[in-house]
């Protein structure tokens, strides 16, 4: 099988999954219930919503930066996250957002290692922070999920994570081959640079309190109450979730996670997918910003 035969049987398994699982949860919330919440939602709230979003991108850029070695100019950071973030929602499965932020760096400095390892940085700090917010909002989201199984999970991720990276930079794997060498090199280089590692997480938790708080005002505009503790919780349960390289976008897993999450707060079915489906066109009408980019990069 060649390797576009291989993509293609990927993307189309990752489609029966998002498919099959947005099916089950359209139907136990009510497809027309749902999408008459979301044709309700105040306009103004959703746009503020996108504005965050996009804001948090920004933020995301800025990071990037910090991450780079070298000095390299913000103004053309950003067009790269844009361009990234939009590969990302609208052609998932086929090439992937970070892999195009990888290509144009790469084509940028001609530093192909340097664009792996700065992309790669710059995900996991802002895989840490993740975890991080959720842990600080553990205590105050128990009281929500206090005697069921979902009370284990997020330390059950933060201990997965933990132990990952033990596994994978503790005893440096693949350090024999070229460009994971490389990855390790910059990994251990940047794990002794505490102020730009402290920076990069301060700018985390403000890139994923800024998520949160679009999130929660999608909520309000679908007329949905949810406590804003609860959302700091689950925001990051969610977000892990939707990651799992097993569906289009993390269509379908974060619906479901939403639905199973947001119902331990007294969100009914058909509210929880409408907010997580909110999210969805949220991310994506911010991701748009991208397209630009992508036009004037293919032009050029």
């Amino acid at each position: 099988m060649g390797k576009t035969s291989r993509k293609l049987l990927f993307f189309t398994l990752k489609l029966l999954v998002s498919g099959t699982l947005l099916y089950i949860v359209l139907r136990k919330a009510g497809a027309e219930d749902v999408l008459s919440l979301l044709a309700r939602i105040h306009p103004l709230l959703f746009m503020a919503a996108v504005l965050l979003y996009v804001l948090a991108l920004f933020i995301g850029s800025v990071r990037w930066q910090m991450l780079l070695p070298d000095r390299f100019p913000l103004r053309r950071l950003f067009p790269l996250y844009l361009l990234g973030s939009f590969f990302s929602t609208f052609l998932p499965g086929l090439v992937g957002g970070d892999a195009v932020k990888i290509y144009y760096l790469y084509k940028e400095t001609g530093k192909g290692s340097l664009a792996l390892s700065s992309v790669f940085m710059d995900r996991y700090v802002g895989f840490t922070s993740l975890m991080l917010l959720g842990l600080a909002a553990y205590p105050l989201g128990f009281k929500y999920i206090r005697g069921s199984w979902i009370e284990w999970l997020l330390p059950l991720m933060v201990i997965l994570f933990v132990l990952g990276s033990l596994v994978v930079f503790g005893l440096r794997l693949g350090k024999s081959i070229g460009i994971v060498g490389k990855l390790h090199e910059y990994f251990h280089e940047y794990r002794r640079k505490y102020g730009v590692i402290g920076k990069a997480l301060l700018l985390s938790f403000a890139l994923q309190l800024l998520s949160v708080l679009g999130i929660y005002l999608l909520a309000i505009g679908l007329g949905v109450r949810i406590p804003f503790t609860s959302l700091l919780l689950f925001v990051p349960i969610i977000t892990v979730v939707a990651a799992i390289p097993v569906s289009l976008s993390g269509i379908g897993l974060r619906e479901a996670s939403a639905v199973l999450l947001l119902g331990t707060v007294g969100v009914e079915p058909d509210s929880a997918t409408a907010i997580s489906l909110a999210w969805f066109l949220m991310a994506a009408t911010g991701r748009l910003t991208g397209l630009y980019e992508y036009l004037r990069v293919k032009e050029r």
